[in-house]
């Protein structure tokens, strides 16, 4: 049984003196900085000159260029998105990580796929908030916080674990609970149920159910409320509750339908493929091409995609109806 931390296990303490560089100023950067900064941690910001920096400066941060806030920091927190945080680290942050210092992150992936090697004379944890940076920062800001992780890989202090709390706590992780897992659990996981689960089937599950509302002649408005849009709304339930509390919510239709139609469109095989994905992850292959693709310059392919997307029936009947039902200031 994973144990669960809360507020009694962490001390914010540890961070006292301390200073932490967020490196990054994208979404989490941002949620996470603020949110420390508000419980009393100094923090600074790496970031190169741009739009991140500017809105890092109108914040309020010290906003220094990668190597310089790497040098200043006891502790360097990398929040960039998982492909720049090889290089940037190479180039900017190795040459500063001296004993004594703790590097971390958000995500494992780099740790895991060796494209970050620390010293042997540092800390190296991680701290990860198990929400998008929107919901973080406002549960934060409304007393609360959300779920979150905490992991070593390297502990040469023999306080790694105290000072990962500590920023956890600092967060609003702990207000929630926070589970101290590996990095190779969280980052295997967390590949698997974004790609398997939560949005590389998620989405075409909602595409394929619309579209085949609309080739058979139905309104696309009524299959985007049916396919997509009340798809929030049993997610609340289960979230709230359950999968249990949900059927107990939903229609005799709709839970004869889960038990019994269900299993007839994700069949015993999806999952043999859900195990195969997860060796591909396992093995470092998906790492691997992933990189690769970016290195190759092609990261341009998944803005293509996403633009691609945007045309399709199902995005413009959404933005449609979201327009209509949207509330309008008195």
């Amino acid at each position: 049984m994973v144990k669960i931390l809360h507020d009694s296990d962490a001390d914010a303490s540890v961070l006292n003196g301390k200073t932490v560089a967020v490196i990054g100023y994208g979404s989490q950067g941002s949620a996470q900085a603020n949110c420390m900064r508000d419980s009393g941690v100094n923090v600074i910001i790496g970031s190169r000159p741009g739009p991140s920096a500017d809105r890092a400066a109108n914040d309020g941060f010290q906003v220094l260029p990668f190597d310089k806030a790497a040098e200043q920091a006891d502790i360097i927190h990398i929040l960039l998105p998982d492909e720049y945080h090889g290089p940037v680290y190479k180039e900017f942050i190795a040459q500063h990580m001296k004993p004594g210092k703790t590097l971390s992150c958000s995500h494992g992936f780099n740790i895991v796929f060796g494209e970050i090697v620390p010293p042997a004379g540092v800390d190296v944890i991680m701290v990860a908030p198990k929400s998008p940076a929107t919901e973080e920062r406002k549960a934060f800001l409304a007393g609360f916080g959300v779920p979150g992780l905490v992991a070593v890989k390297q502990n040469a202090s023999g306080n790694a674990l105290k000072t990962a709390l500590a920023m956890a706590k600092a967060m609003g992780f702990t207000r929630a609970g926070v589970l101290e897992c590996t990095f190779e659990q969280e980052t295997y996981e967390d590949l698997f149920g974004e790609q398997n689960v939560l949005c590389g089937v998620c989405v075409d599950l909602m595409k394929y159910g619309f579209e085949t509302l609309v080739e058979a002649g139905y309104p696309p408005e009524m299959a985007y409320f049916e396919c997509i849009h009340e798809l929030k709304l049993i997610v609340d339930l289960i979230y709230e509750g359950g999968i249990q509390k949900m059927n107990k919510v939903i229609s005799n239709t709709a839970e004869f339908g889960e038990y019994f139609n269900g299993p007839r469109i994700i069949t015993p095989d999806v999952k043999e493929r859900m195990k195969e994905s997860l060796k591909r992850i396992e093995s470092g292959e998906f790492a691997k091409e992933f990189l690769k693709m970016i290195r190759e310059g092609k990261g341009e392919l998944l803005k293509a995609k996403r633009e691609e997307l945007g045309k399709h029936i199902a995005e413009t009947t959404g933005a449609k109806i979201r327009a209509l039902f949207e509330r309008k200031a008195k």
